[in-house]
């Protein structure tokens, strides 16, 4: 396969200020404080593994997400507030390396039951070889602290395999409901493994096989599907590209088929834009599913990749 993920730098986000513990559903209404609902208490780091909290959990969990919609989950810097609701939580679940603060608060925090998602499945590292091509890291804004790219969650497989994890981890923490969290993730697992065909069947006969992105988020459902995930260089998701590389991607995209610059959710398309430009290119919404929000193209995890799904075969010319 041939995957080559250029990883963007420069200086990260401006860090947003946390707001407050923020909700899902009825499930995570945060008018009730973590450790004082009656329910299994979890503390999710933000939307990713507030969505497999949930779908596992069912109606025995009460969970509250330390990320709000709509802020970059890099940046997060927890408050007072949310290291009191973290304390008095049953369990936490988390990424280790993708919010620092994150990281420091639960290595700090009494809580029992920690949940790293990054210990369910595998990372790789950047600067590695992937698909027969050497990944290249110039300093992404979004790589974990330890080097590795954290955005699993984006890949169905390996977003099933921390659902495994977190069931069994359900299971042991709170056993009088181990049945259900069994019955829930496996449904779940299911549904992932529908999703996973879909991507598989729907991205196998393209006319192009790569896409460019202005966040280095995808390169593990590139891996998974066989295609080159391009991303923009030497920025952080807001800041004009150089005259070079603007030159350089709208070379490759004329060499590759390309027909559209992808951009996220949580910032402007100003950058896809500057390299769409005098291209002739389209461009258009590929979300990284940090956090749902009124723009998000679906309510959930499952509807958003669906919608990534659709516009990857409209870019890349689905047969």
């Amino acid at each position: 396969m041939n995957v080559r993920r250029r990883l963007i730098s420069g200086s990260a986000i401006a860090a947003v200020t946390a707001l407050g513990l923020g909700t899902l559903s009825a499930c995570s209404d945060s008018s009730a404080a973590s450790g004082d609902t009656g329910k299994f208490d979890v503390v999710a780091s933000f939307y990713p593994m507030a969505y497999l909290a949930e779908r596992i959990g069912g109606d025995h969990v009460h969970v509250t997400t330390l990320t709000s919609p709509g802020q970059e989950p890099h940046d997060l810097e927890i408050s007072p507030r949310q290291i009191g609701g973290l304390e008095r939580s049953d369990a936490v679940l988390y990424l280790k390396g993708l919010q620092p603060s994150v990281d420091k608060a639960v290595d700090q925090s009494p809580v029992k039951t920690k949940i790293d998602a990054a210990t369910m499945t595998t990372l790789e590292e950047h600067g590695t070889e992937v698909g027969g091509h050497a990944a290249e890291h110039e300093g992404h804004d979004h790589a974990a602290e330890n080097g590795k790219d954290p955005h699993i969650w984006l890949d169905p497989v390996r977003y099933a395999e921390v659902a495994q994890g977190v069931g069994r981890a359900f299971e042991k923490a709170d056993p009088d409901h181990a049945a259900d969290y069994k019955k829930n993730t496996a449904t779940l697992v299911q549904q992932l493994d529908e999703l996973n065909t879909d991507f598989s069947e729907g991205l196998a006969h393209t006319r192009s096989k790569v896409f460019i992105t202005t966040h280095a988020a995808f390169g593990y459902l590139a891996e998974r599907y066989g295609l080159t995930e391009e991303a923009i260089s030497g920025l952080d998701p807001e800041s004009e590209p150089s005259g070079a590389r603007v030159r350089e991607l709208q070379k490759l995209a004329r060499a590759d088929g390309v027909s559209t610059v992808f951009y996220e959710t949580l910032v402007s398309d100003k950058t896809a834009k500057t390299v769409a430009g005098d291209g002739g290119l389209q461009t258009d919404v590929l979300d990284p599913i940090e956090g749902i929000t009124k723009r998000s193209r679906g309510q959930d995890y499952l509807a958003v990749q669906r919608a990534n799904l659709k516009a990857l075969q409209s870019a890349l010319g689905s047969k």
